[in-house]
């Protein structure tokens, strides 16, 4: 029998409807898997055992009369550190942050409120939110319920291990160059990077998203259905959609894929994640999608182009610091950023204008298409003690060619397992949609979830 916490918020909201579970135990349960694998992963902050009591309590109490809240009431579920909660410091992964109360939740936050679900506690990040991995200078390093010893991804890590433990079904997480998909592919799970705009966070930056990291992409769909209702803080999200959520249907028949193995930069696909792919595009083709290759549309110039504008936006930050905070900045994090120190004003302006020139490239190589597969990431997940797949500051983005790109375009991509290693570390597949449609990537998602080989049973410890 499937275990209460691995359960999916689908499954949960049904039974909870039908009477035949109460928020309550399954809360219990939840907290009693978290005591037990807490200690070695390291995946929360803020950890509020009682405040996630009182939460199904009174959930308990809306659906006994009813009256839920919204399609998530009742369901436990965690924030990544940096979605301010009110009355909760937000350390953004570093020690060198002031630990000042959150004034409000942010938008994230405060949708998963508005539909009664239940806050277990945030989830851990690296320094800055700049690191594919869980290393914090303010937190313990996360670690992969798959194997102790990789790193569960990032910059969403405590959330990527949280999920993939069994800490409840629903994961809040955010992405600026793969931070949602990386872990998630590392980790096995459903996580989606929506569309620029879909879902509102503040403060709002250029490529930054909140998004699901979830089991399945039912559980991923119902999330959407909360976190993207409209928040008037955010001055640059979308109009509010008018999406089902929860059709995910989708006729393969026709279906124009396209299939991605090189990123024409960055680290080299490993032989057995490009064979996992590539049996993902096979499966799709099998099914009546008609699969055509898509050409690397990346150069060298637009990676470290971003690179030198994220340093120099990093230094600013750092540079507003004391001497004495600075000095707790994780140091391979203190080192990136401290190479935009000296950026001239032109070397910055160049650096940002990269943004459009990639964004461009994507859309153009990507426009045949209704989706494109390629790997997550180029390699498996590297030990826990690195900070990103190269471990060199002076390297540090070799590993997000096939997701950066999508972050600047604003199109819709999620990841999700289509493999795993020799020695059993999850393998992600990205699917990436056109701008705005986040259903029909979901869509496409779901097929795969039903085409793809069984997978192995979670790390539940």
């Amino acid at each position: 029998m499937t275990e209460l916490p691995d359960l999916t918020a689908v499954e949960l909201v049904a039974q909870y409807r039908a009477k035949t579970l109460s928020p309550v135990e399954v809360t219990e349960a939840v907290l009693a898997r978290i005591e037990a694998r807490e200690p070695e992963l390291h995946a929360l902050y803020a950890y509020d055992p009682s405040g996630a009591r009182d939460d199904a309590k009174a959930s308990e109490a809306r659906w006994a009369a009813g009256e839920p809240l919204g399609p998530i009431d009742g369901v436990p579920l965690t924030l990544k550190e940096n979605i301010a909660t009110r009355g909760t410091p937000v350390p953004l992964g570093t020690a060198a942050t002031a630990l000042v109360p959150a004034a409000e939740d942010a938008p994230a936050a405060a949708r998963v409120r508005e539909s009664g679900g239940v806050l277990l506690a945030k989830t851990t990040m690296p320094d800055y939110g700049m690191l594919t991995s869980g290393r914090s200078s303010f937190h313990p390093t996360a670690r992969n319920p798959w194997q102790l010893s990789a790193t569960p991804g990032g910059s969403s890590a405590g959330a990527g291990a949280a999920a993939a433990a069994g800490y409840g079904p629903l994961h809040v997480g955010t992405d600026i160059g793969g931070s949602i998909r990386l872990p998630a592919g590392w980790c096995g799970l459903t996580g989606l990077k929506p569309s620029f705009g879909r879902v509102p966070v503040v403060p709002p930056f250029l490529g930054r998203v909140a998004g699901p990291m979830t089991r399945t992409v039912a559980d991923t769909a119902l999330l959407m259905s909360v976190l993207s209702r409209p928040d008037p803080r955010d001055h640059l999200c979308l109009p509010p959609s008018e999406f089902d959520w929860s059709s995910l249907d989708l006729p393969l028949t026709g279906l124009r894929v396209g299939l991605q193995l090189e990123a024409g930069l960055g680290l080299p696909v490993d032989p057995a994640i490009r064979d996992a792919v590539t049996a993902a595009a096979r499966a799709f083709e099998a099914a009546g999608a008609v699969v055509e290759p898509v050409e690397p549309f990346l150069i060298r110039g637009m990676l470290d182009g971003l690179d030198v504008f994220w340093r120099t936006r990093a230094w600013s930050d750092m540079a507003a610091l004391s001497p004495e905070r600075r000095a707790k900045v994780l140091p391979y994090i203190a080192d990136w950023a401290a190479g935009g120190a000296d950026a001239s004003g032109v070397d910055v302006y160049r650096g940002f204008a990269q943004i459009d020139v990639m964004s461009v490239a994507a859309l153009s190589a990507t426009s045949a298409f209704d989706v494109v597969l390629s790997p997550t990431c180029p390699v498996a997940a590297p030990p826990a003690e690195w900070a990103s797949p190269t471990n060199d500051p002076a390297r540090p983005f070799e590993h997000i060619a096939f997701t950066v790109p999508y972050n600047m375009s604003g199109q819709p991509a999620v990841s999700l397992n289509c493999g795993y290693t020799d020695d059993g570390r999850p393998i992600g597949l990205q699917l990436a949609g056109r701008r705005f449609d986040d259903l029909g990537v979901l869509r496409a998602a779901a097929a795969y979830e039903r085409l793809r080989p069984p997978q192995r049973p979670w790390p539940v410890g």
